[in-house]
């Protein structure tokens, strides 16, 4: 019998360590030397990549870094500006003009709780009041993670960790995506309808959010990709929960298109990918679309 329950339980480990991996490498079909790819997470600390085995020898094997966008092109004055417009409203709009006083009277309940004053302030409304639902929307996840992690630093990210790393070792940093690309997606992606609809869903859902994004969170920390996906499939089961649409907005979409961008990418030079962890998973996700485009692709222990 103890040695049934010793074997389950190495059984047990072994599955967990194939779960539990971030950074992966991809060979053959063709390439002269591996590149490697990893899943981060904008809610993670830089200091969390002393946590991932084998990195150090990945990057420095690596002769150039891509993420989804440059990262240090996002601080470039004219990229900064075209942020706060896609981040803004027309002139003259404001967000109370966009709800009735009930629906304000939600959002101004989630705000007081999550920041302690809501937009009856002046100095709120002037911050908040003129964003997007959307942006809104974005700022107050931001926040409420902030308030029950108030050691996290945003300036100090795992996303931008790899090309500061890059940029140390005189490595070209790239991108797979453009910004102006990502702003349109996240801040311009939605209807003004869905995006007061999805602003509601947090007021209204705040607990269930903050759930998810715990979930996220611990199964990121725990490099458990299968934990990442089921998390990120968690629904509320209305029409607060993501569309088929709006997933492949958001992911499969760009999954694929990231496959027809790599193969180039990486027979110019051994590359170190680092993109959102929710892009490798599932059957569309980059880990299988790399499969299935003939790629080697294999977990790294050290």
């Amino acid at each position: 019998m103890k040695r049934i329950l010793f074997s389950a339980f190495l059984l047990f480990v072994a599955l967990i360590g194939i779960q539990a991996q971030l950074l992966w490498k991809i060979s053959g079909n063709g390439l002269s030397k591996p590149s490697y790819i990893i899943g981060t997470y904008h809610l993670a600390p830089a200091s969390f990549a002393d946590s991932i085995p084998g990195l150090k020898n990945a990057l420095d094997a690596s002769e150039q870094v891509y993420g989804e966008i440059i990262m240090s092109e996002m601080t470039a004055p004219e990229n900064m500006a075209k942020l706060q417009s896609a981040m803004m409203l027309p002139d003259g709009q404001t967000i109370d003009k966009m709800f009735t006083a009930e629906e304000m009277a939600r959002i101004n309940a989630m705000m007081k709780n999550i920041i302690g004053i809501d937009m009856t302030n002046p100095i709120v409304a002037q911050q908040f009041g003129k964003m997007s639902p959307q942006a809104l929307t974005t700022q107050l996840t931001v926040l409420m993670y902030l308030k029950k992690n108030p050691k996290f630093n945003p300036n100090q990210t795992f996303d931008e960790y790899f090309q500061n790393k890059a940029k140390e070792q005189s490595k070209p940093v790239g991108a797979l995506e453009t910004i102006d690309f990502q702003m349109e997606l996240l801040y311009k992606g939605q209807t003004e309808e869905r995006q007061k609809e999805l602003l509601l869903c947090l007021a209204d859902n705040k607990d269930m959010y903050e759930m998810m994004t715990e979930n996220i969170t611990k199964a990121f920390f725990t490099q458990d990709l299968k934990a990442i996906n089921d998390a990120m499939e968690e629904k509320l089961n209305n029409s607060c929960d993501y569309t088929p649409q709006e997933k492949d907005a958001l992911i499969y979409n760009r999954n694929a298109d990231w496959i027809k961008k790599m193969p180039e990418i990486m027979k110019k030079r051994a590359t170190f990918f680092a993109v959102g962890a929710g892009h490798l998973t599932g059957e569309q996700g980059v880990l299988e679309l790399l499969k299935k485009a003939g790629y080697k692709v294999e977990s790294v222990r050290q």
